[in-house]
């Protein structure tokens, strides 16, 4: 019976997700290219796909780390959360985000000039999502490592953390209120 985390499944589900990227970057590339009168709104289409894509990841990881930090360092379970995480950090979420950022800079710069209290105080969320996304990779490291120290506890703690940045976020696209 073939796993999930044999490295065989684990080479062809990168191929796969780089042939994902490649194609989301050439989407990207040929609508600059054909520059069509809509550009913006596909960019935008695009620039949403990335952050929900990033947010998911930012969701689900602390919800690995809190079934994780349950499993006993070098078992079994503990090996598959660690290739989850592996996984979802470099496949999932490191793209996402950089998609996020690069088409985001974009449409900040083409549509409002980098203007506005309401965009800057969105770029400084953005910033500290960002910030929780390198936390959260450091600790993928510390659990490869067999060296986490959190409980299960602070995890579902920082769960919150980029639901709590999202709803800002959010409400200052939308309401845009300075």
């Amino acid at each position: 019976m073939e796993k999930q985390t044999d490295e065989k499944l684990g080479a062809y589900a990168r191929r796969r997700a780089h042939l994902a990227i490649l194609f989301f970057a050439l989407l990207a590339v040929g609508l600059f290219l054909w520059n069509p009168d809509d550009l913006y709104l596909w960019i935008k289409a695009l620039h949403i796909i990335a952050v929900i894509s990033w947010m998911a990841g930012l969701f689900y990881m602390p919800r690995l780390f809190i079934y994780h930090t349950d499993a006993e360092p070098g078992s079994t379970q503990s090996e598959t959360f660690k290739v989850m995480e592996r996984r979802l950090l470099k496949v999932i979420m490191n793209p996402a985000m950089m998609l996020t950022w690069i088409l985001g800079l974009y449409l900040a710069w083409s549509v409002y000039g980098f203007q506005g209290g309401w965009l800057h105080a969105k770029i400084g969320l953005v910033v500290l999502l960002t910030a929780v996304h390198v936390f959260f990779s450091r600790a993928v490291k510390a659990f490869e490592r067999d060296e986490n120290r959190r409980s299960a506890r602070y995890w579902r703690f920082m769960n919150e953390a980029p639901t709590l940045l999202m709803i800002g976020i959010v409400i200052l696209v939308v309401v845009k209120p300075f």
